[in-house]
């Protein structure tokens, strides 16, 4: 692709972002409407929303798959939908309070507990939505998995007062975060695309060291979201190597000791 047509797709699809609209491929709407036809689709959308994305697609054809695609000895699949995301979606939009009840691990309830819903966030390791929220009462910031939520009520509350709630998270996430400096060995430049893809989901900055034609990428990261970076950086192996960040050295070290302990001949 040139040069001037990379400027010329971004500046479509800027103008798509300005106006609101969202441009989608034929394989992405023939998705969408095997999508439907699952059960959890019905649990998942109001009625009214259904209605209007099935009306939306009603002229695309459907996926053939006859039968021809079969899964062996595959794991048993868990709906990723849970009947929550309905109800706190709403009051995330509209930043209001909540009173909830949920149980913790020990099996202990905690009834009525005056909270700020902050983010509803979903684990792809354990295919689990969990929601990030300040405890008014104890003036903490706590994740909760949405299947350990009993009952969930709205509180009002005033602009000024959310906009503190959302200031003081806000506080507390800057103070948990942690950085690392990943660097790219020389010979796998090549494959900087696909080793950025690895740390998509995270905040980094990357930076070009001409004189030894190294990249290095700035990872920022929450200090519990470090295990998730390792399982990355131990995916790409040898094409590249922590240069910064005690907490992510120490762990690479202790599991290179494991693996030569296990694996180091007689």
């Amino acid at each position: 692709m040139s040069l001037f047509e990379k400027i010329f797709n971004y500046q479509i699809v800027s103008r798509l972002d300005e106006s609101g609209a969202f441009a989608t491929t034929s394989q992405e709407r023939v998705w969408l409407q095997s999508m439907l036809a699952d059960a959890a689709a019905v649990e998942a959308f109001t009625p009214s929303t259904l209605d209007k994305l099935r009306l939306m697609l009603a002229d695309d054809e459907l996926l053939e798959a006859d039968g021809s695609l079969k899964e062996k000895a595959g794991s048993s699949a868990t709906s990723v939908y849970h009947p929550l995301l309905r109800v706190l979606r709403p009051l995330l939009r509209s930043r209001s309070g909540i009173s909830m009840s949920y149980r913790l691990r020990n099996g202990c309830m905690h009834e009525r507990m005056p909270g700020f819903p902050y983010k509803l966030e979903f684990s792809m390791v354990k295919k689990e939505w969990s929601l990030l929220w300040y405890n008014r009462r104890h003036r903490a910031l706590m994740s909760t998995k949405l299947s350990n939520i009993v009952t969930v009520t709205t509180e009002e509350l005033s602009p000024e007062e959310a906009q503190k709630f959302t200031q003081r998270i806000l506080g507390i996430l800057e103070s948990r975060k942690e950085k690392g400096i990943i660097e790219i060995i020389p010979i796998y430049n090549a494959e900087m695309s696909r080793i950025l893809y690895a740390f998509s989901c995270f905040e980094k900055e990357v930076e070009y060291v001409q004189e030894i034609d190294t990249y290095r990428i700035t990872l920022t990261f929450q200090a519990d979201e470090c295990e998730y970076v390792l399982s990355k950086i131990r995916f790409l192996g040898k094409r590249v190597k922590v240069v910064q960040g005690d907490r992510l050295i120490s762990r690479m070290k202790e599991t290179i000791t494991k693996a030569l302990a296990r694996y180091e001949e007689e």
